[in-house]
């Protein structure tokens, strides 16, 4: 007579299916997730905030200085409604950065500088892009205004990356 003994364990096989079933659901889920789409995503509502925010600061500091901007955009002349200016502290080299850009910089000088919207406490600091393919610093933002000749504002981010273009206009 032949002795039963309890086997406890599992099987080779039983072992591999049950690696393969598991290894198929992480497959499926990071596919479904797909990071590399969330960080743009991330990126993106980045810049938007931040061209909301730099908007509302401008648009503030208007209200308070009863309808005039911060000097920095007074001083943009009337003729120049179509030139796009990068937001930064640089004086020259603005348009370095186009290969980045949805819409390009005008010029080499058409820099604007809005440390005035910090010093007046509107903004706690000029927001800086986040970087997608560009490297965006305080001397280059990677955001831009263009002052239409109506005196209203478009700030604009200089990259997009799931979004055709990131702009506010007021």
């Amino acid at each position: 007579m032949k002795k039963m003994t309890n086997k406890k364990g599992f099987t080779l096989i039983e072992l591999l299916i049950v690696i393969a079933i598991i290894a198929i659901i992480a497959a499926v889920a990071f596919v479904a997730l797909d990071p590399l789409t969330r960080f743009r995503d991330a990126r993106d509502s980045r810049r938007w905030a931040d061209i909301s925010a730099i908007m509302t600061a401008i648009k503030v500091d208007q209200v308070d200085n009863k309808g005039h901007y911060v000097t920095a955009i007074n001083n943009i002349p009337a003729a120049s409604s179509t030139w796009v200016y990068m937001i930064g502290t640089d004086i020259s080299g603005c348009e370095a950065y186009d290969a980045y850009c949805d819409t390009d910089v005008t010029t080499s000088t058409n820099c604007i500088d809005l440390a005035e919207l910090v010093t007046d406490g509107y903004l706690g600091a000029v927001p800086v892009s986040p970087d997608g393919d560009g490297t965006w610093a305080a001397s280059s933002t990677g955001y831009t205004l263009q002052k239409k000749s109506n005196g209203s504002l478009i700030i604009r981010s200089c990259e997009s990356e799931n979004a055709d273009e990131i702009m506010v206009t007021r």
